[in-house]
């Protein structure tokens, strides 16, 4: 029998997981969104999938198998009771919000309800995200199985067994796409800076680092091998990593910036 799926939220992250869904996991008729915004409900049942405004409108309808809780971490604890007569039966609750604990979950969601934390990045819009797990003791094995495989049609996916871990995943693959758009951002701006045009300017950095991140995955190198083999002693690589290097500018700056995030997604936590 096919597992129904409920995705609660639809907004960026939870919509980019439905459409890698939707490609390789699901089909449409068991998947059902609940998403208040017009607009984004709209999004989602373009997709063939049925959607409703309020979690009172569907949860008399059906149980699923899987509930994914794609809400920002500020109204989590809001939400989740609207679906709390799932709890304890053969529901697994499954969310995606940045420093929200499995612990503050089985608070709200009594009995032994198994409950998994997640943490993705928006890559997974286009297949090629990372989704980063932690289960509780009463998630089943085929549940688990099943939502590996669900995942996984939106990129790679990797588990902790240490939830303290998940801080450190938040800092590094959650937020990380961000720095890495700042990075193109940079490195952009500085080739205008040197008298490139614009557009190309963000092309070659664009290009560049999906070129740089491709052959990191694809080499049996590791990134260090390969930063050697494109720096000549005295060359224009050698100058700017003396830039960036020197002092470890570069290595601290990148280990301030997690460590930041790290402590806000504790602090989120409460």
């Amino acid at each position: 029998m096919a597992r129904k799926v409920v995705l609660v939220g639809c907004g960026n992250m939870g919509y980019a997981m439905l459409k890698g869904w939707l490609t390789d996991a699901l089909d449409a008729e068991n998947v059902f969104v609940v998403e208040p915004s017009d607009a984004l409900r709209e999004r989602a049942e373009a997709l063939g999938v049925r959607v409703f405004a309020d979690a009172a409108d569907l949860v008399s309808e059906i149980t699923p198998e899987i509930a994914v809780l794609a809400v920002k971490p500020q109204i989590m604890a809001d939400v989740v009771p609207a679906y709390a007569q799932w709890a304890g039966g053969g529901t697994t609750f499954l969310s995606v919000a940045a420093g929200v604990t499995i612990e503050s979950f089985a608070r709200q969601l009594p009995g032994e309800t198994p409950i998994v934390r997640c943490m993705p990045n928006t890559p997974a819009a286009i297949g090629q995200g990372m989704m980063v797990c932690c289960f509780n003791a009463h998630v089943r094995s085929d549940d688990a199985d099943f939502i590996g495989a669900l995942l996984s049609s939106s990129g790679r996916v990797a588990f902790v067994e240490d939830e303290a871990q998940m801080d450190a995943v938040t800092a590094v693959s959650g937020s990380g796409p961000a720095y890495v758009f700042h990075f193109i951002e940079c490195l952009a701006a500085a080739g205008e800076r040197e008298g490139l045009p614009a557009a190309l300017a963000m092309e070659l950095a664009m290009q560049t680092v999906m070129g740089a991140g491709a052959l990191a995955e694809q080499s049996d190198d590791p990134p260090g091998v390969l930063r050697q083999q494109v720096t000549s002693p005295g060359g224009t690589t050698a100058a700017a990593l003396e830039v960036f290097m020197t002092d470890e500018r570069l290595a601290k700056l990148t280990a301030q910036a997690v460590k930041a995030a790290a402590d806000r997604s504790r602090e989120l936590a409460g």
